[in-house]
């Protein structure tokens, strides 16, 4: 049977005045309408149906091709409150719908679109400076308002202002695919509010407690079965990043998508993929080439801005867990002298700041603010246990991280996989309005001290359990890690 006679929409006016039956004053080519602009609704068309080769695109951003790291987020719409409505170019469509069909799990399309993974993957330091700009129109609406958090008697006065506008429900072309975006274009990783509540000048130093202990330290004595289980977990960690086939725990999907050319943690994931399948008997080359990126990172940290250190300080953990676990580098002075050089790093990533501003104010933070604070404080963790792995090598005590006192507990699973920023907000709320005390910190799940009576130890056992509710695997194994060796 042939198409419709209208199988391609004439309406003449934008989606938004359509269903308002109201005259709209404005065409395809076009930016948005007077109603929708001054209302701040999102100016669209219907899509047309199937059998129409053309079809618009929501892309990821301007003169960008499509990061494999984005391919989990194809699937779900944007809340950002901003559209981009785009003309490709036909190879860049056709990257993108391969990718999607495989991720719907089309067999016929699997070999293609896992090669056109794999050679992004091999170049996503290159990805923007080849790539063809897109022609689109930009239709932008404020969304960045802080929500403030009284503390009235009941949930119902929690909330003061309003999230930002709700989901736009995914819009499917003829085929069934989704044509939205995930929302990268709306994230701003400049400008972000973040203090640092700790010394980060004893996470520098930490080197030194095994050489002059200082006195009141607290010797953490890992149980052999803990050890084992430690050592594991962050091999798996260096597996990951080897094999290219996930994302770390400690590294956010929203970060390693934002970052821009020449980035040390984009170089640094697309470095460690040589280490993937290496030649009999090219470890100790490949190994070289690792140290020498190392060496590069250390030596150009005072010329980092914020971003580009904290990037540093997570691809300099990734290449020395690459090297000790992948690479069975056994030296022991080469690793002891990267662990030193990995905790000043830290230090100075750490000064920039660990937690975010508007949470000591009781206010909602900007989500990029969250992204950068919880994935900073997540590697912070992971390199204090790979320390305790390295130090148990060579018989070296480890002693108890208190220098990092009053940071908080990796966040649950809810805020760190959200995928838009009407959903992290919308939990954030929750969060907050649950946790008005304050969430949960590192600290917390130590050893109880000796001074608390019954009931304050019932109430920190009792916050706990309501942190172990909702958290993700990082945070299951953080608490597996304390619990079996400190107990409580």
């Amino acid at each position: 049977m042939g198409s419709s006679r209208y199988s391609t929409s004439r309406q003449k006016a934008c989606q938004q005045c359509s269903n308002a039956k109201s005259r709209c004053d404005r065409d395809r080519t076009t930016g948005p309408c007077g109603r929708c602009r001054q209302r701040g609704l999102p100016c669209v068309y219907p899509r047309t149906t199937t059998g129409s080769p053309a079809r618009q695109n929501i892309v990821v951003g301007e003169g960008r091709l499509h990061s494999p790291f984005s391919l989990s987020d194809a699937s779900f719409p944007s809340s950002e409150g901003e559209l981009l409505v785009a003309d490709t170019s036909d190879s860049a469509s056709a990257t993108v719908t391969d990718h999607l069909i495989h991720s719907h799990g089309h067999s016929s399309n699997t070999q293609r679109a896992v090669r056109e993974i794999q050679t992004a993957t091999r170049c996503i330091p290159d990805l923007v400076p080849d790539s063809k700009a897109h022609h689109f129109e930009r239709h932008s609406y404020d969304r960045h308002g802080r929500q403030h958090v009284n503390r009235a008697g009941s949930d119902a006065g929690l909330i003061n202002t309003p999230c930002v506008n709700p989901p736009i429900p995914p819009v499917s072309a003829g085929d069934g695919l989704p044509v939205i975006s995930d929302g990268l274009v709306n994230l701003d990783f400049s400008d972000l509010e973040l203090v640092c509540p700790i010394n980060a000048d004893e996470i520098s130093n930490r080197w030194l407690n095994a050489y002059m202990p200082i006195p009141g330290q607290t010797v953490k004595e890992y149980p052999a079965g803990i050890a084992a289980f430690i050592f594991r977990i962050l091999k798996s960690y260096a597996g990951v990043a080897v094999q290219g086939r996930g994302i770390l725990p400690f590294i956010h999907p929203k970060q390693v998508m934002a970052q821009p050319t020449g980035s040390p943690l984009g170089t640094c994931l697309s470095l460690v993929r040589i280490c993937a399948n290496p030649l009999l008997g090219s470890e100790n080359t490949t190994a070289s080439v690792l140290q020498r990126e190392m060496s590069t990172l250390y030596e150009s940290r005072d010329r980092y801005n914020d971003g580009f250190l904290f990037a540093a300080f997570q691809a300099y953990l990734i290449y020395t867990m690459v090297l000790f676990f992948r690479l069975s580098q056994s030296r022991s002075d080469f690793f002891r002298r990267a662990m030193t050089n990995l905790q000043e790093l830290a230090c100075s990533s750490s000064r920039r700041g660990l937690v975010c501003a508007a949470d000591l104010r009781r206010v909602r933070p900007r989500w990029e603010e969250w992204i950068v604070a919880e994935s900073k404080r997540r590697t912070l963790y992971v390199m204090y246990l790979f320390d305790s792995v390295l130090s148990s090598q060579e018989r070296f005590p480890t002693f108890l991280g208190t220098e990092l006192q009053g940071l908080p507990a990796p966040a649950n699973t809810l805020l760190w996989q959200a995928r838009r920023r009407y959903d992290w907000e919308r939990e954030y709320n929750m969060y907050m309005a649950q946790w008005m005390e304050g969430g949960l910190t590192i600290d917390e799940l130590w050893p109880m001290p000796a001074h608390l009576d019954e009931s304050e130890i019932v109430r920190r056992r009792d916050r706990v359990d309501l942190w172990l509710e909702n958290i993700d695997e990082f945070g299951t194994m953080l608490y597996a890690v304390m619990s079996c060796t400190h107990g409580g």
